[in-house]
């Protein structure tokens, strides 16, 4: 079994993109700031459902069922990655917080919660990289 990593780590490039340009453009009356702050949380939406699906590759290689993998919701898959060493206890809390937030941005568009979600995404983005390089070492040490 193979796995590449490179399009969840170009995500988290695209996240950090979006940050940056934040910074750059901090007035919340400018609509550029709307911009990369959707900008900005589309790329946390589209990393976290990558890094779930990749998450669930590297548990099959844990056990001898991949069926029972592939019924995990995704919370189960974030505590079997830590039941399995892939995420450390504090990881498994921070990534079951990004969902639970994920969740919550697909039914709430306020500009509130939006900004509510930006404060998450600094210690997200080194999450996502760091799960990258963990998960790349679990299939490189498998294979």
């Amino acid at each position: 079994m193979t796995l590449n990593v490179d399009h969840l780590l170009r995500t988290a490039d695209t996240l950090e993109q979006a940050l940056l340009a934040i910074e750059r453009h901090p007035s919340r009356d400018d609509v550029l700031f709307d911009l990369y702050r959707n900008a900005a949380i589309k790329s946390f939406e589209l990393s976290l459902e990558t890094a779930g699906k990749l998450l669930r590759k590297a548990l099959k290689a844990y056990t001898g069922s991949p069926r029972e993998v592939d019924r995990l919701v995704f919370n189960d898959v974030l505590r079997h990655a830590g039941k399995h060493g892939v995420l450390d206890a504090a990881g498994v809390e921070r990534w079951l917080a990004y969902r639970a937030n994920r969740n919550n941005t697909a039914h709430d568009y306020g500009a509130g919660f939006a900004n509510e979600t930006l404060a998450l995404l600094p210690q997200y983005l080194r999450d996502v990289r760091q799960l990258a390089q963990t998960l790349q070492a679990v299939f490189d040490a498998s294979a």
